[in-house]
């Protein structure tokens, strides 16, 4: 398999970093670079436009989340590129804008050849509910831990 690109959606939580930490063992595998997509679930967005939530303290959590993994990423012993990326997981002007959806979209925007998902947890995250409509509907190899 020839794997230039992988790429993880993320959402902070413990199990987007785990499949954070598998992406990149198979960036290792493969001497691939990084994408960490940050998918923003609709109820958190709906509060930052309502000025509920502060859009820079999602983004100071964005930033000390590839922090963590950057480091990771570079104490593997790998030099590959990271680079992140954000979506929101669902449009109320798109009714078919759902996230995995905007996994997969985002997936061929960035040219992945590899998608690490996390699986289903029985939370509501956007993330979580994703794993399944990537692994049914990917045109590339799919890992869901």
């Amino acid at each position: 398999m020839d794997i230039d690109l992988v790429l993880v959606p993320v959402d902070g939580s413990d199990r987007a970093e785990r499949a954070a930490e598998y992406a990149i063992a198979i960036a290792e595998r493969y001497d691939a670079d990084l994408h960490l997509l940050f998918v923003v679930d609709e109820r958190l967005r709906r509060d930052i436009d309502d000025g509920l939530v502060d859009a820079e303290s999602v983004a100071d959590e964005h930033r000390t989340f590839t922090r963590k993994i950057r480091e990771q990423f570079r104490a593997a012993g790998h030099d590959g590129g990271l680079d992140t990326s954000t979506a929101t997981a669902f449009s109320e002007q798109r009714l078919m804008q759902t996230p995995g959806g905007v996994i997969l979209d985002a997936a061929e925007d960035v040219g992945a050849e590899f998608i690490v998902v996390p699986r289903e947890g029985g939370g509501e995250e956007a993330i979580g509910r994703a794993a399944l409509y990537v692994l049914e509907y990917a045109s590339q190899p799919v890992l869901s831990v």
